[in-house]
Parts: structure tokens; sequence; C-alpha cells
């Protein structure tokens, strides 16, 4: 399955503006780097990947929409799988690409 192009659109017009912004095919999807860090990825499985700080993913997986992605049958803090339920709507998709892109901020330019 191929990344959502729309919802790749609306992560583009949210992040527009932002110094250092980049993007690459990652991940089956296309990701949204800050300064050479993901923040944020529109996803080839539907929905996003998320970069946060791995001390917040615990909070963050608390919604129903939201899990750990799993990378070789491995569940890995830090990164999350956003369904797209929970980016339907502009606020929705607002809160996760802040999340990420609150993150990927922190972090030293690759």
């Amino acid at each position: 399955m191929a990344y959502d192009e729309a919802l790749a659109d609306d992560v583009r017009a949210l992040l527009g503006g932002e110094p250092g912004l980049t993007e690459k095919k990652m991940f089956g999807g296309l990701a949204f780097l800050v300064n050479g860090n993901m923040a944020v990825a529109a996803s080839g499985q539907g929905g996003l990947l998320v970069r946060c700080d791995p001390a917040q993913t615990d909070d963050l997986v608390v919604d129903e929409h939201v899990g750990r992605m799993e990378m070789r049958g491995r569940a890995m803090d830090g990164w999350l799988r956003v369904d797209t339920d929970a980016v339907s709507t502009e606020a929705g998709l607002a809160t996760w690409v802040d999340v990420g892109l609150g993150y990927a901020r922190t972090l030293p330019p690759k």
C-alpha cells in the first residue's frame, strides 16, 4: 500500500515554514525530518508514524488508535503508529504532528 498523499499534503501544510524541514521516503511512506531527524511520516500502512520522547511512550499509547511501532517483531519506545482514525480531523492531525515536531526539535542536527 502506498502512503496517503492527501495526508502527506496535510502534514506538509502544518509543517510549512519549519526551519530545517526536509522530506524523505522511509518506512514505505513519506517522512518529514527536522534537521535530519524524523518527526512524523505518512505511513505506507495508513495513518502516521510519529517520533516521540521514549519516556512519554506509555502516556501516549493510552489512546485506542495509537500503539508502539514494531520493527522486526519488537515494539519500540519513542516510535508510534497512529491510526487513520486519530488523524482524520485537522485537530487530531495537528496534535500528532506537534508531538513529532516537538521531539525532533530537541534532537541534535544530523
